[in-house]
């Protein structure tokens, strides 16, 4: 019985797995969370998040001893993570924790420790322990679905309280956070349905065999592919807005592929496509097509970097500079090395004949609530995201935000959050966004991601 239940996460591929969730998820076995507790796991280190990590369990199809395995893994090392992003906002000033919306965050987070609880002091031995746990991942992702319009309708109503770099350090640091603990739970509930023992849940038992997907990392990614398919959303947004769409030619290497994260990949070019298809528009420049350059990375290029650098934990948000935690928290300094074999990575230029960033705005580009629309138009798209049931897709965040808000607009890019979310997004595992402008011409933005790696 328990397995019908999850049957209703069935994804439409295995990426989307953890993003189907069922509205009413049967009740879930919860402990009080106590100060003692929050103080305890708080206390503890971040575990930096490997890329090897991700893919360690095996590939698809996992044994139940793989499965079993990959729920432990993801247990010890969420119940901390939560425990740290509740410390960090109730070292936000009381006045700012108090405004209903950042502290309905403040309680999801107690909600999704109190859910895990459980489960903390214990090994998951049984495929019906697997079974709870993952419908446990799937409350947390559905519970934090909207994590972004919520924080930002608070520190809007709040910025009386707190200084803008506060919230935008707070922010960096907090969403960067959420990246990795939503990737975590997402891993193992597309690693639950490809295992050997779930494959009933899956719509294509033979779909696993072939798949080119480790849970939600696909190895064979096309970037190509993901262009055309944001730039069909945002073109049909441009069109119920202004009537027309700007056209798009990808040149290059369009063939390249490498192995990454689609759904990360999807937000950010999300996200850049809007901000050239808006200024490309509203500058009258939409016959000039916006041109898309896809460069792979030189292997020997990328396996040095990975040799020397890693990803440094600032890029993970597993610092806590900004919540002032006085617990053991990971160096800034300190690298996370991705996986030991080499990792090709691929650069994406976008350049539009828009009209460029004035100078004014482009020293504010990466600031998180930094938008060119006006108050009315910011509490108009938050409430039209709230009220929006799963987007697109049901997708992450910047696709929820593109389902029917009023205008046509997109809440995101209404609110100010959509660039700094989006470098964050591509600076998690190494990769990064560079921005040139030429004000009164266009603008070239440089998209850089590093591959998961070569997985045999």
């Amino acid at each position: 019985m328990r397995s019908t239940h999850l049957s209703r996460l069935r994804p439409c591929g295995l990426q989307r797995a953890a993003l189907h969730t069922s509205p009413v998820l049967r009740q879930l076995k919860t402990n009080t969370v106590t100060d003692g507790d929050i103080a305890r796991l708080a206390s503890k280190p971040l575990h930096p998040l490997a890329l090897r990590d991700l893919v360690k369990h095996g590939r698809p199809p996992l044994t139940t001893h793989q499965l079993l395995n990959s729920a432990n893994f993801t247990l010890s090392i969420l119940p901390t993570r939560l425990a740290h992003r509740i410390q960090s906002l109730r070292n936000l000033p009381y006045i700012v924790v108090a405004n209903p919306y950042i502290s309905k965050i403040h309680n999801n987070y107690v909600h999704s420790l109190s859910t895990l609880l459980p489960y903390a002091e214990k090994r998951i031995e049984s495929l019906e322990d697997e079974i709870h746990f993952t419908e446990v991942m799937a409350d947390l992702v559905q519970t934090h679905s909207n994590t972004i319009s919520i924080l930002a309708r608070g520190f809007l109503e709040a910025r009386k309280y707190i200084s803008p770099q506060e919230v935008s350090n707070f922010l960096d640091e907090h969403l960067r956070a959420r990246i990795g603990t939503r990737l975590i739970a997402e891993q193992h509930i597309a690693l639950h349905f490809s295992s050997k023992p779930h494959t009933n849940l899956s719509e294509d038992e033979s779909s696993t065999q072939n798949s080119s997907y480790i849970g939600v990392i696909d190895t064979a990614l096309r970037p190509a592919d993901v262009v055309r398919n944001c730039e069909a959303t945002v073109g049909e947004i441009c069109e119920l807005k202004y009537g027309v769409r700007p056209t798009v030619t990808i040149d290059g290497v369009p063939d390249t592929s490498f192995a990454h994260i689609p759904m990360h990949l999807e937000y950010i070019i999300t996200e850049l496509l809007k901000n050239s298809f808006r200024s490309t528009i509203e500058n009258n420049t939409e016959r000039t097509p916006i041109q898309i350059t896809i460069a792979p990375a030189p292997e020997d290029q990328t396996t040095k970097a990975n040799g020397q650098s890693g990803i440094s934990n600032f890029d993970q948000g597993s610092v806590d500079r900004a919540s002032g935690s006085s617990g053991p928290a990971v160096s800034a300094s300190a690298n996370i090395m991705p996986l030991e074999k080499s990792t090709p990575g691929v650069t994406i230029r976008i350049r539009d004949r828009g009209g460029g960033i004035s100078p004014e705005n482009y020293a504010k580009l990466w600031n998180y609530g930094f938008t060119t629309f006006n108050e009315d138009q910011i509490l108009e798209t938050i409430a039209a995201n709230n009220s929006s049931s799963g987007g697109i897709g049901g997708n992450v965040d910047a696709l929820n935000a593109l389902s029917g808000v009023a205008g046509g607009g997109s809440s995101l890019a209404g609110l100010g959050y959509g660039l700094p979310l989006g470098r964050a997004y591509a600076e998690y595992f190494g990769g990064g966004i560079a921005v040139q402008s030429l004000w009164g011409w266009g603008t070239d933005v440089y998209l850089s991601l590093r591959g998961v790696g070569k997985i045999s």
